[in-house]
């Protein structure tokens, strides 16, 4: 039985439903571009005020402005929304999604065993992403309150942490309704950061030179170690970019593509260059040129705002983090885990209360622990531009050894990417000290995990098919010497071959056999959906015995009984109160035998253990289901 759940999808989804482009383009606005979107709350002060310290004067002005643009161009617009959305597995992308492309379409390449390896890396360091971005993203937009009123210092924390416990608490009941929301507030926030940035451009329009390079390398030129510095707060312009990828299975690559070009960039730009306007103008501004962009009686009003928008985006980066997770148990590289699907139509809308709670933990303890978003800046911009350089890695992979575009193209592309990657990933490593160590902490913490799961898992396998009997001798020992009882008997196995364990300790103890024994293996395969033709495979064993292949995507939930009634070609016709799912419980023992380190398999000792239940995991009836125990070295 495979230890794998369906991801990010509800039951019989469809990907890329037959909607308007203008349509999805607009939900594109609410949901995937809320964690850039709300970058200029930090993103320019940063870059000013961040460990480095500039003075604000022209030079480091146009320096920075000319910086934020092009990295925007590139990083953003040229490398993701033109290039990297052309990566779609079955329309679904992602890391894991990339990953899983890779491993499928070139298979045993060693290159990419490694890309493997760092891709579980990339995931790791997403979920100290998602981790970061709830704290910084609210706790920036509530400290506009100091610009309102600096009497109101004190409220920042306490706001910040309810805002986010409550949207913690929120996660249970589902974000479906929330979501209709999601897209008419971020319209609304990103027509409101244009205009005051036009609002400030119509002074000081020179500040639109910026975007000539020329400036970006006279900075560079000016003080080539602070400008390094620098670089690790201007690459949190593009804070949110992996999600235009992670996000292409809700909304496709078009409307994405046009959300970005034709509103997204040019509200993020105009309000850039008017942050950059008013600085030219009153470089005291610097303290927080976002609010301080409209006049005093706007600024609450703003704050407001900007609060809904950061919950947006927040929502989003946690609703991530459910997908990525439910897609790491499909793809064997996480035990199982209670699953709720909290809306019936919905893609993405689900809930998992273990990723919940260890999130909100980690959110709070970061906004106590760090005090204010500048503090955090420090520990977001690693997690960031670490993903990023990894990603550039495994696409370089994907287009020598699948796409197999000419190797000077490649070679070409890749040199100027991975050159601006590592250039923003070794500055923000700068930063460790400052806080930049808690995404790694957390990406080494999820790379054990990930690895040790998968690795066990692989190693729990081999052993159990080192010690099963050959199908065909069991059928021709046991089925005329057995005694037959009425009914249906399903064991589920995650080997496709041999005799499952839970079948020969079923008859060693009660020496009867169900007159027909099914042989289930469910199969998560390398691609976000397999259809309903795909789904089941059925081989007549001879004497009332089957084995059943079940086939599911990785975006798929996993639902045995529903499946099971529409299995044929193997008798009568199911009947669930006729029917007895058997199901094996391994304990694991530690041995001599080469595997694992001895406390990477007492980690995956334990992981088993706290693993959601395969009754439930798989939907199974539960006085339907008996679990019979066994003992397996590794």
């Amino acid at each position: 039985m495979s230890g794998d759940s369906a991801a990010a999808t509800t039951s019989g989804y469809q990907p890329h439903a037959p909607q308007g482009t203008t349509r999805l383009a607009m939900g594109a606005i609410g949901v995937v571009f809320g964690d850039i979107g709300t970058s200029p709350l930090y993103a320019l002060k940063e870059s000013f005020t961040g460990h480095h310290k500039l003075v604000v004067d022209s030079l480091h002005i146009f320096g920075i402005m000319s910086l934020v643009f092009w990295t925007m161009t590139l990083i953003v617009t040229v490398k993701y929304v033109l290039l990297i959305l052309r990566a779609d597995n079955r329309g679904e992308g992602g890391s894991l999604a990339l990953l899983a492309l890779i491993s499928r379409l070139s298979p045993g390449n060693e290159r990419a065993r490694w890309l493997t390896l760092l891709g579980i890396l990339a995931t790791g360091l997403f979920f100290g992403d998602a981790i970061i971005t709830p704290a910084v993203s609210v706790l920036s937009a509530v400290e506009g309150l100091i610009v309102v009123d600096a009497r109101m210092a004190n409220l920042v924390l306490p706001a910040a942490i309810a805002i986010l416990i409550g949207l913690f608490l929120l996660q249970a009941r589902g974000s479906a309704k929330v979501g209709a929301l999601f897209a008419p507030i971020m319209l609304v926030y990103f027509v409101v950061i244009s205009a005051m940035g036009i609002n400030q451009l119509i002074h000081r329009p020179d500040v639109l030179q910026a975007v000539n390079p020329v400036w970006a390398v006279r900075f560079l030129a000016h003080d080539p170690m602070l400008a390094f510095l620098a670089l690790g707060s201007v690459v949190l312009s593009v804070t949110g970019a992996e999600a235009l990828y992670a996000d292409m299975g809700h909304f496709g690559r078009r409307p994405i593509q046009i959300s970005w070009l034709y509103f997204v960039m040019p509200a993020l730009l105009l309000n850039y260059f008017g942050q950059s306007a008013l600085l030219l103008q009153n470089p005291q501004a610097i303290e927080n040129p976002f609010f301080l962009m409209v006049p005093e009686n706007l600024r609450l009003p703003l704050v407001v705002l900007a609060t809904m928008a950061t919950v947006i985006a927040s929502q989003a980066v946690i609703s991530g983090a459910f997908s990525v997770t439910q897609q790491a148990v499909q793809l064997g590289l996480l035990p199982r885990m209670k699953i709720t699907h909290t809306s019936a139509s919905a893609a993405g809308q689900i809930y998992i209360p273990i990723v919940n709670w260890v999130l909100m933990a980690f959110v709070i303890m970061l906004v106590l622990g760090f005090k204010s978003s500048s503090n955090l800046a420090s520990a977001y911009g690693i997690a960031v531009t670490g993903t990023m350089l990894i990603t550039t890695l495994m696409m370089t992979m994907l287009e020598l050894t699948v796409w197999r575009w000419n190797r000077w193209l490649v070679f070409a592309s890749a040199a100027v990417f991975l050159t601006i990657d590592t250039a923003y990933f070794a500055s923000n490593l700068t930063k460790i000290v400052d806080g930049g160590w808690f995404p790694l902490l957390i990406g080494a913490v999820g790379f054990t995990f990930l690895t040790t799961w998968a690795k066990g898992r692989g190693l729990m396998m081999e052993r159990l098919r080192e010690s099963a009997m050959p199908m065909d001798v069991f059928i021709k020992s046991a089925a005329s010497a057995a005694t037959r009882v009425a009914g249906t008997a399903v064991f589920m196995t995650t080997s496709p071959t041999g005799v499952p364990h839970a079948l020969l300790h079923n008859l060693k103890h009660n020496k009867v056999l169900h007159d027909r024994i099914m042989i289930l293996t469910v199969v998560i395969e390398e691609i976000p959906y397999v259809s309903d033709e795909d789904r089941i495979g059925v081989r007549d064993l001879g004497s009332n015995f089957y084995r059943i292949l079940i086939r599911y995507g990785f975006m798929q939930e996993i639902d045995i009984p529903a499946i099971l009634k529409k299995v044929e070609n193997c008798g009568p016709k199911l009947k669930m109160m006729e029917t007895s799912f058997f199901l094996s419980r391994q304990t694991l023992l530690a041995s001599d035998r080469p595997g694992m380190a001895l406390w990477r398999e007492h980690l995956f000792s334990w992981m088993m253990r706290n693993a959601e239940s395969a009754m439930d995991f798989f939907k199974l009836p539960t006085n339907r289901v008996v679990e019979l125990g066994s003992q397996v070295e590794i």
